[in-house]
């Protein structure tokens, strides 16, 4: 069982890389949507898979799992042949933001599905006739995205594009690239590679003037002795890197440490969402399952939309989103913490929409700030965290607590039967498992996530700081020639 958990976790891995680095190199200008709405769709696919089960009315485990593990592989070999890039390829075109939009409404439109059609098979007894209605609809609204591609297949736009792409010469066909110093440029230092505002905004042609002249005067100061030379070493923010070139920079561990704390208490929720209510008091913990799976979703679609929004409209650095979802985490926490009327529908809510635009946020970050020539081994590393995040704050941290709990309180009603019951009634008791009861025995955990994730949300705000510059480059330009 271990080697089949291994397999199929590191073969989730490996075609969620390959689409995410897929679909980003062919929308590099909307990678926002882009990742969003494909880590959306993972999140959703549970919910998909258990309704497509639904319709084998059977509670033999082996069919489930033998439908887990031939369907989405033959799904998979049968689409591969299929996909390759389409007319226009990296190029931004008027269709494109309509497209993400129906592709958004439609996300949409299925987690509200879902959620409707979960919630009436369990408060209803359905005959399998209308349960598999119930599945045909939702094949319907999953497929109604394949409508866009052929749509645009057929459509005059796609053949300008394809026409116009033919046309322009080999070098200006892919991707520019931006050009690497020689051996004998001379900088200040890394602080280079994040100018003012002000001189990004002069014309091209009086910009390179003065770096030619600042370069001049470097080298003839460098030549009698007055300045030490600093010769650059690796690319920029923002250019390709390496997993190697990337772990020596500041920012990869920023963001590598902010997603650690965000998701991996995030992730500590939903491992334990089962005693958290059940220590409350709610009978139904499987309600929370499936909601904080819609939570989880609306997070990843949501986060990639407004993020979107935050680079295209204002120029401003894409964590800045990030920031938000872990200040709000910090209210999810709190509200579990507490144990008030209703806690758990508020908490769950808003942990799982902030848990979701993580993976949203941080890939589409990720390929930003260091390129996509490395992206599946850059955003494969920091997919890392969430599992030692998870250790840290389930294995250690709840686990730990709820068990001091539970032992106190069965320590206490150990006093209690000792006065009242007989020596063999106790001795049962005692030696059976502990369970806790009340908002105490996860209030400890939640108030240390909520601070954890505060201290997330600092750390995202470090990054905002810290590329301002290597945002206002990539978004800014665009903005200000497309108001002018």
């Amino acid at each position: 069982m271990c080697v089949l958990v291994f397999m199929g976790t590191n073969g989730e891995t490996y075609f969620n890389t390959v689409s995410l680095v897929s679909c980003v190199q062919n929308f590099p200008k909307s990678r926002g949507p882009v990742v969003g709405i494909l880590k959306g769709f993972a999140g959703l696919s549970g919910a998909i898979l258990t309704q497509i089960y639904a319709i084998m009315h059977s509670p033999d485990s082996a069919n489930l799992i033998f439908m887990i593990a031939v369907g989405p592989a033959l799904v998979a070999i049968g689409v591969m042949f299929l996909i390759r890039p389409v007319a226009g390829h990296r190029q931004v075109r008027p269709s494109d933001g309509m497209s993400f939009t129906s592709v958004y409404g439609v996300c949409l439109l299925l987690a509200a599905y879902l959620m409707g059609v979960m919630l009436v098979e369990d408060l209803v007894t359905l005959s399998p006739t209308v349960i598999a209605i119930f599945t045909a609809v939702m094949f319907v609204i999953l497929l109604t995205p394949f409508l866009i591609p052929v749509t645009l297949t057929f459509s005059s736009e796609t053949t300008t594009y394809a026409e116009q792409e033919a046309l322009l010469p080999p070098s200006e066909k892919q991707e520019p690239a931006r050009t690497e110093p020689d051996g004998n440029e001379v900088i200040f230092s890394e602080v280079e590679d994040e100018k003012s505002e002000g001189e990004d905004l002069l014309p091209a042609s009086e910009r390179q003037k003065r770096i030619a002249q600042l370069q001049a005067k470097l080298l003839q100061a460098a030549a009698e002795g007055a300045v030490r030379v600093k010769r650059r070493k690796g690319p920029r923010r923002g250019e390709d890197f390496t997993l190697g070139q990337a772990l020596i920079k500041a920012d990869f561990w920023l963001i590598f440490s902010s997603h650690l704390l965000g998701s991996g208490t995030g992730l500590t929720v939903i491992d334990n969402l089962g005693q958290m209510s059940q220590s409350l008091g709610y009978d139904n913990t499987h309600i929370f399952v499936s909601l904080i799976s819609i939570w989880n979703f609306l997070g990843r679609v949501g986060g990639g939309y407004l993020s979107e929004i935050v680079v295209r409209d204002f120029a401003y650095p894409r964590p800045i989103a990030m920031t938000i979802a872990q200040f709000l985490m910090i209210f999810g926490h709190v509200f579990i913490g507490m144990g008030w009327p209703g806690a758990m529908y508020i908490g769950t809510l808003i942990t799982g929409l902030g848990y979701g635009a993580h993976w949203a946020i941080v890939p589409a970050t990720a390929s930003e700030l260091f390129g996509l020539k490395k992206f599946g081994a850059l955003y494969n590393f920091i997919t890392l965290s969430t599992p030692v995040g998870s250790l840290i704050f389930s294995g250690l941290i709840a686990s730990s607590i709820y068990d001091s709990e539970a032992e106190k309180q069965a320590h206490n009603h150990i006093s209690q039967l000792q006065s009242s019951s007989s020596f063999w009634f106790t001795r049962l008791y005692a030696d059976g498992p502990h369970k806790c009861e009340g908002a105490i025995c996860f209030f400890l955990t939640c108030m240390v996530m909520a601070g954890f994730c505060a201290i997330a949300g600092m750390l995202s705000l470090i990054l905002v700081y810290r590329t301002r510059g290597v945002y206002y480059n990539l978004y800014g330009k665009s903005r200000t020639s497309t108001l002018s």
